[in-house]
């Protein structure tokens, strides 16, 4: 099967892809193009299917940079990719080219930077508390290190969960306000004393208000079994593991 890959204009140049789960060799909860190392599915399969990634990035494997990602707002600026094991990340930044930057999500916002005239190039793993905790505003910040400028980035957010499938309890909301009253505006009503989370909205304010360009390509991860895998959902029917989809973009 052939791999789907969803692009965004505001990319480009730069060779680039948000993976859905199709065109994979993975079968069972794996079923698709599974690229987390991390994920309980044979070995081989995940090898298969990261290949398949390189491949349509035009990198050898070698070159399909990923890293132990911990929901932190650390930052690696890169001129090769780390060999195993992996250095713990969530976002990465280069200026080499022939080097591919990957992030793996599952319901958490995979987001790719570029600066086209700086030839610089960004990529950063923003679930809820990786946003919070800076991880949009670090990638920013080691870009223009490298010589971008924030009027030169780009930013685009891929699938990602959407408000109407990501309840939170009331603790999570009130966490958000003590940071910013504002923030009130990510939070809707659910049922009993639930709300619901607007995680891109939250994630594309934060990359506005550090001055660059953002756009999410709107698609929800928990909505579509069949495109994307949900960390959300597979916790929801049950299910004892969850495939890993890949973002990747290189110069």
């Amino acid at each position: 099967m052939t791999l789907e890959i969803i692009t965004s204009d505001s990319l480009t140049p730069f060779h680039h892809g948000f993976f859905t789960r199709k065109g994979g060799a993975s079968s069972g909860i794996f079923k698709g193009l599974n690229c987390g190392q991390g994920s309980s599915d044979q070995t081989d399969m995940v090898t298969i299917n990261r290949a398949r990634v390189a491949d349509a990035m035009q990198v050898s494997s070698s070159e399909l940079a990923t890293v132990h990602q911990t929901h932190s707002a650390d930052v690696l600026t890169l001129t090769e990719a780390p060999q195993s094991p992996r250095p713990k990340a969530d976002g990465l930044v280069t200026n080499t080219p022939g080097l591919a930057l990957g992030v793996l999500t599952a319901d958490c916002q995979p987001v790719l930077f570029a600066d086209a005239e700086a030839g610089v190039i960004g990529a950063a793993h923003a679930g809820w508390k990786g946003a919070r905790g800076g991880v949009l505003e670090a990638t920013i910040d080691a870009m223009i290190d490298l010589g971008a400028t924030r009027d030169g980035i780009q930013a685009v957010i891929g699938p990602c969960i959407s408000q109407r499938c990501y309840e939170v309890g009331s603790e999570f909301f009130e966490n958000f306000i003590l940071d910013d009253p504002e923030n009130a505006r990510f939070f809707a009503g659910g049922a009993g004393d639930k709300l619901h989370f607007d995680l891109p909205s939250y994630g594309l304010s934060r990359l506005r208000a550090a001055g660059v360009e953002a756009h999410w390509t709107r698609h929800c991860t928990y909505s579509d079994m069949d495109r994307f895998y949900s960390y959300r959902r597979a916790t929801h029917l049950g299910e004892a593991d969850y495939g890993r989809l890949i973002a990747s973009i290189r110069i």
